[in-house]
């Protein structure tokens, strides 16, 4: 096996083991949020995250790491601008750092910075069958806390949450899943999103996908605890 074929190898075992993530709730709501609670905990900066899917005109979304990330998407749909909607027109990843400094939606913005702790955004554009496009939407209450170690993370989590999305709406075993998460054509959707997002060759690009998913292969196993411990607790305070 050359290092190329095991270095590919390798990254998509880490693409198999976030699938540890979603494996257990049999419900697409409760694997949509499970993915929001594994975004702070995978992408460095994270506060809170969230998913949206359009179909047509229509946008909404399906799950929310906290009432602030929800109320943010409710404003980016009144106010016609923000990362969200970037990413779901264009297909690339959309990143402002601080909100305060400089900003390509000053109306989202302004109500952002008056109503919430938000402070940096990030956006990336999901493919997910049966509908016409989804995002995974990244918030930050610190100023500069998301960087280009956070677009390298969200990328992976991107690409993962594209097959798991697509998998659960067709109600695919988890066999198919976890082949999928595997396959090269996924992997390679990833290395097209960095390909764009620091504009260079597919090599280069490759390489920073196996780094970030080396830095995310450290704590996925602790991650996916942690990510049932909150889903369960969530259940258990909306039966009480």
């Amino acid at each position: 096996m050359s290092n190329e074929e095991a270095q590919r190898e390798e990254t998509g075992a880490v693409f198999a083991r976030l699938a540890e993530i979603v494996y257990g709730p049999e419900d697409y709501a409760q694997m949509c949020a499970a993915l929001c609670v594994a975004a702070p905990m995978l992408v460095p900066g994270c506060d809170r995250a969230s998913l949206v899917v359009r179909r047509g005109s229509s946008m909404r979304t399906v799950a929310a790491g906290d009432d602030t990330a929800r109320r943010i998407d409710a404003a980016e749909r009144e106010l016609g601008e923000g990362p969200c909607i970037d990413v779901l027109h264009h297909d690339t990843a959309e990143l402002d750092t601080d909100l305060a400094v400089r900003t390509r939606w000053p109306a989202l913005t302004k109500w952002v910075l008056e109503s919430t702790p938000v402070r940096g955004a990030a956006g990336f554009r999901l493919t997910v069958e049966g509908a016409d496009a989804a995002a995974l939407n990244i918030f930050s209450d610190t100023p500069g806390a998301l960087t280009e170690q956070s677009l390298d993370a969200g990328a992976v989590l991107a690409a993962f949450a594209s097959v798991a999305l697509s998998a659960r709406a067709h109600r695919d075993q988890a066999v198919s899943l976890r082949a999928g998460l595997e396959s090269n054509r996924e992997i390679g959707k990833a290395i097209g999103l960095l390909m764009a997002i620091h504009e260079v060759p597919e090599e280069q690009a490759f390489t920073l996908l196996r780094e970030a998913s080396q830095r995310m292969n450290l704590r996925l196993s602790e991650v996916a605890k942690q990510v049932v411990e909150t889903l369960k607790r969530t259940s258990d305070a909306s039966e009480s």
